[in-house]
């Protein structure tokens, strides 16, 4: 038996994916059965981070899961009709969640709460700048932070993505310009009244770097979690020494290493869910297709999409 998979046979642009069919997978005794460049991989490989579905089939030593159970997941290979995991690996859904909005915020919702729980764990009335504020993460980030009581600034490319922010908790969005940051360096002077941010969320990497520490308050910390831009350039530790600064370049596999880890911060994410601190922007739909898959990677890296993009079975 067989089933559809997006797989790659060599790294590249949205012209190397193709949906086809692979093997079927079947669970081991501890597997549960549900459907749903810059960093190198082996090819050829079924690509995707995170899923949403049903379980269909579970292992005989299998106990938290059942079939016909609602779950979210992440992890390599999700895109795929058929996966198999750990049964410590997916999370039940809640009944107030619909699976499509499952699918829409886990990953990057998961991200974003432990970036500003543990990266830089914002306080009431700290500065804390976005950057890509309009994007999945940067959205999230800008909801959270704000509940939290803190003056968020967003950094986005266009007016259009800057209304997006401003409705998604910042209380300045600024449109920037790679070749002009000092106009914004500028503007977050004034904002933060000469003394910085406390904390800086950096998702676009290269072109913003320099100018995060520029924007950093003393004893401040930069947190770079993406390179949308390019990776950041090395650099010493004396650099740091001009304002006491912090940087960390954290990953959400190892702020989440424990299935009670997972369970706490989904439960925590689902909460905010349902209680509309948080809400999920969707960008746009895409049919699960060679086509559907290549438009989906191309708009993600043409920068023009704010929110999060899906993939409908």
């Amino acid at each position: 038996m067989t089933t559809l998979a997006v797989e790659i046979q060599r790294q590249g642009g949205p012209e190397v994916l193709e949906v086809r069919e692979i093997p079927k997978p079947t669970p081991t005794p501890t597997q549960t059965y549900h459907y749903s460049g810059l960093y190198p991989l082996k090819c050829p490989v079924v690509i995707g981070q995170e899923s949403a579905g049903v379980v269909e089939q579970v292992g005989e030593m299998v106990q938290k899961l059942k079939v016909g159970d609602r779950v979210v997941s992440y992890g390599a290979g999700s895109y795929a009709q058929h996966r198999v995991v750990d049964e410590n690996i997916p999370v039940r859904i809640p009944d107030g969640i619909d699976t499509r909005m499952a699918a829409a915020s886990y990953l990057q919702g998961l991200t974003a709460l432990t970036l500003i729980r543990e990266a830089y764990p914002v306080q009431k009335g700290d500065y804390v700048l976005v950057t890509a504020a309009a994007g999945g993460v940067g959205l999230l980030l800008c909801q959270m932070a704000s509940a939290v009581g803190a003056h968020v600034i967003g950094t986005v490319s266009t007016e259009a993505k800057a209304e997006l922010a401003r409705a998604n908790g910042a209380e300045h969005a600024l449109i920037y310009h790679a070749e002009r940051l000092d106009e914004l360096v500028a503007q977050v002077d004034k904002i933060t009244g000469g003394k910085g941010c406390q904390g800086i969320f950096d998702g676009v990497g290269k072109d913003t770097w320099e100018a995060s520490f520029e924007m950093i308050a003393r004893k401040g910390t930069i947190v770079t979690f993406g390179n949308a831009s390019g990776a950041v350039p090395a650099f010493t530790p004396l650099k740091l020494a001009g304002k006491n600064v912090k940087v960390c370049r954290p990953t959400l596999f190892n702020y989440i290493t424990t299935s009670e880890e997972r369970e706490t911060y989904s439960a925590e994410l689902f909460d905010m869910i349902q209680s509309g601190k948080v809400k999920i922007h969707v960008h746009d739909e895409y049919p699960f297709t060679t086509e559907g898959i290549r438009k989906a990677l191309a708009d993600i890296k043409s920068r023009a999409t704010t929110g999060k993009l899906i993939v409908k079975l």
